[in-house]
């Protein structure tokens, strides 16, 4: 008797447009990606252990004063310019295209951001992943990262005792990718793990779902498969690799 070949289902991908949640402080200004949104009829604004993505914008000149965050994993993601941190551990740190900070917020940590006048206007990405469970020690980490490699994924964050350079305390990976025009990558995939794509510059093709300017993706049962996509013009895209059934929390900060 011969056994059927194992038919695997093609997986769902929930596309989401540029999100309408923002705020407007002036010179700092922010817009909330929430990645399960994207899914229908799905309860939780976020996809897990993530719970957000904030487009943020800080104008030359701009402070935000000393404040606390807690039980929240906050990743500073800069791919042009600088945001200064200091913090009540005595860090004066400058994120930029060469540098990521985590902030693993814990019981409490207290930070402020700065830009200063002679610096240019920022564009950044604030991620935040929720801990596997409450009131963990808090640290932070700003560690150079590796150079990025034209049309290839570059790992970034991922769960704590992983390889990447820097670590969350949840089932979270993290990556970039600058695709030229024209070029193809397969999605980052996490076996029985989902995928959460966003643009952050440009326009791709995800097998037949068309994403431009800070849209975004959820695509659910790739973890097995090979989802390609394809750029329509120069892009720079972030990813992260999800577990859907990792244990959270819910009571950070900002990023409940």
């Amino acid at each position: 008797m011969t056994t059927p070949p194992t038919t695997q289902s093609a997986p769902h991908i929930h596309t989401a447009p540029r999100t309408d949640v923002s705020q407007n402080q002036g010179k700092f200004r922010i817009h909330f990606n929430f990645p399960g949104r994207a899914v229908p009829d799905h309860d939780d604004h976020g996809y897990g252990p993530l719970a957000t993505v904030v487009e943020s914008f800080m104008d030359p000149g701009t402070l935000i004063r000393m404040h606390q965050h807690r039980n929240e994993e906050i990743i500073s993601w800069v791919p042009e310019g600088v945001m200064r941190h200091d913090d009540r551990q005595g860090n004066e740190l400058v994120t930029d295209s060469e540098h990521l900070m985590v902030m693993n917020a814990g019981s409490g940590f207290w930070h402020a951001e700065e830009t200063y006048a002679e610096d240019p206007p920022l564009r950044m990405l604030q991620i935040f992943v929720r801990p596997q469970t409450l009131d963990l020690q808090p640290k932070i980490q700003h560690e150079p990262i590796p150079e990025s490699t034209p049309d290839a994924w570059r790992h970034l964050f991922g769960p704590e005792g992983g390889d990447a350079p820097l670590f969350v305390r949840n089932d979270v990976d993290f990556y970039d990718c600058r695709l030229a025009a024209g070029a193809t990558v397969s999605v980052p995939t996490h076996p029985d793990w989902d995928t959460y794509l966003y643009v952050f510059e440009g326009a791709v093709d995800v097998e037949d779902a068309q994403l431009g300017y800070t849209e975004s993706a959820l695509i659910q049962g790739n973890g097995d498969d090979d989802t390609s996509m394809t750029a329509s013009e120069d892009s720079l895209l972030v990813a992260f690799c999800i577990n859907p059934e990792a244990p959270i929390t819910r009571q950070g900060t900002i990023g409940r």
